[in-house]
């Protein structure tokens, strides 16, 4: 692995305390031979003195920019807007493949400078994701689904998973009953036991359970977690038409919160919330909430971040190549740009590992 360049970067969004590379991993590369260079961040949640024990290279926040050609910048959520060329190659969550928000523009800067995206959503094999925060989005999700419900859910803090499941015991979730759909994914399984965990009525559907939507079944829940991502056209769970229906549901905890994408199943969601108002009310006779915080895993950033970095470590040395989950992502991304009617540049060699 020691043509591997690894340039972790400091996220610029104020909230975002998670690391997809944690220091105690990063020694583990190091020790194998790859280079890991770390910026430094006065947010995240690993002091930077960590990563340069364990032999990491520290540099300043937001260097990224100078880093060497064949340099891989990992990070986690968006980019800032400049420089308007991007020739590295980036690892990160893009959200630049469905039509979201910003992603023409995203993906012309990288045209234009000869880079590209390795999208972390897109590491796939067979289909199926091999790395993800979703357990941990799941779990926060649900959890402050519950917050929401009993009217406790105050601005958001990054804190310890004691300190959360602390909260959730005393607001009580005894008699709430609780709907999970996307029951059987991550983000389904770490809300299912966030509720299991706070005593919730709880009922978990999956695809079968939805391909013929009991839109009765659901409304009557007092809370719907929606840990849903779909790229294909489907009856949504909770629109427009339902704001007046007679219902029980009062929150939907949107974890999936894909609220710029036509495939969005929530629709009365069209916008993220923000730690600040992490609810925002839809509906006010009967009255309906929403939460769509898209970075809940950072509200527990050491959880999350030791999760998803024991699942990134083993990918590492097949990174260079392009290859096995690399390789359906390094094809997303060419999909991506034939779709904008741009060829993208060449993926790097296995020799070199440039980007």
């Amino acid at each position: 692995m020691s043509s591997v360049h690894l340039w972790l970067r400091h996220e610029t969004r104020s909230t975002e305390r998670r690391a997809p590379l944690v220091p105690h991993d990063a020694a583990r590369l190091v020790a194998d031979g790859v280079q890991v260079t770390v910026e430094e961040s006065p947010q995240r949640v690993f002091d930077v003195e960590a990563y340069r024990s364990g032999g990491c290279r520290i540099v300043p926040s937001g260097s990224w920019g100078d880093a060497p050609d064949d340099a891989h910048v990992l990070g986690i959520k968006e980019l800032p807007d400049g420089p308007d060329a991007l020739r590295h190659t980036h690892i990160f969550f893009a959200h630049a493949y469905k039509g979201q928000d910003g992603a023409d523009a995203l993906l012309a800067r990288f045209a234009a400078g000869g880079g590209e995206v390795l999208d972390l959503e897109y590491l796939t094999v067979d289909g199926r994701r091999v790395i993800a925060f979703g357990y941990w989005a799941g779990y926060v999700g649900a959890s402050l689904g519950v917050l929401a419900t009993r009217g406790t859910l105050e601005p958001l803090h990054p804190m310890e998973r004691a300190e959360l499941d602390a909260l959730v015991r005393a607001a009580g979730a005894d008699g709430m009953s609780a709907l999970v759909v996307g029951a059987q994914g991550r983000s389904g399984r770490g809300a299912l036991d966030a509720l299991i965990s706070a005593g919730a009525i709880l009922d978990g559907w999956d695809r079968e359970d939805t391909r013929v939507l009991d839109r009765e079944a659901l409304l009557d829940h007092e809370l719907l977690v929606n840990c849903v991502l779909s790229s294909t056209p489907q009856p949504p769970f909770v629109g427009p038409d339902d704001l007046a229906a007679d219902r029980e549901l009062r929150v939907v905890a949107d974890v999936t919160c894909d609220v710029t994408s036509e495939h969005n199943l929530v629709p009365v969601n069209t916008s993220i919330t923000s730690w600040e108002e992490p609810v925002r009310r839809v509906a006010d006779d009967p009255p309906l909430d929403v939460i769509a915080v898209d970075n809940l895993p950072s509200l527990l950033p050491r959880e999350a971040s030791q999760a998803f970095s024991a699942d990134l470590v083993p990918l590492v040395p097949t990174l260079a190549g392009r290859r096995g989950p690399w390789a359906e992502a390094r094809r997303s991304y060419e999909a991506a740009q034939a779709a904008r009617g741009t060829t993208a540049a060449p993926a790097p060699t296995s020799a070199t590992g440039a980007g």
